[in-house]
């Protein structure tokens, strides 16, 4: 197997175990009524900060979300938007990457708590018994932020400080 070869299995293996560690963590969020819905924990979007690490955590997060989506009450437009709204958060955490310092911290969070509070919470309040309305969308996507702001502050920067200490992320990802 040849080099070139060899980086896009890594890419592939890697994309995987991501995908498959968002798509269960969802699935356990899930049975503590935390993984959909205006009042949600996932814990799975503290992932989100691995696309510091390695793009193939766009593709991975992306495809995960997917496959955790499937098991939505919102149907194919969780499966859409929530999907979406995880790829922006991926791949803009990526592009970001370099920022340093305490910037650097709260980047992944930040751009992971705003795409899921504007995409979710438009997605949320289109399902309001009342219907779609302004009000119904600023609650839903305040509470839907809150939620994501603090899983990837609560465990989220921890995983990242995690991974850095050590070396233990260029190890892992080969960075």
């Amino acid at each position: 197997m040849n080099r070139s070869n060899k980086k896009v299995t890594f890419y592939i293996a890697q994309a995987a175990v991501i995908a498959a560690l968002y798509a269960a963590l969802t699935y356990a969020a899930s049975v503590f009524n935390l993984a959909y819905g205006s009042i949600q924990f996932r814990f799975s979007e503290a992932l989100t900060v691995l696309a510091v690490f390695t793009p193939a955590a766009i593709s991975g997060l992306t495809i995960g979300c997917l496959i955790g989506n499937l098991g939505s009450p919102f149907g194919i437009l969780d499966i859409v938007l929530g999907t979406l709204a995880t790829f922006l958060a991926a791949y803009f955490t990526y592009v970001t990457r370099k920022a340093g310092g305490k910037l650097g911290y709260a980047i992944a969070p930040v751009l992971s708590t705003v795409f899921n509070a504007v995409i979710i919470g438009i997605e949320i309040a289109v399902f309001l018994p009342e219907g779609i309305s302004w009000a119904g969308f600023a609650i839903s996507a305040l509470q839907v932020g809150i939620g994501e702001l603090a899983v990837c502050c609560v465990l989220g920067i921890p995983l990242r400080i995690l991974l850095e200490k050590g070396g233990a992320a260029k190890r892992i990802f080969k960075v």
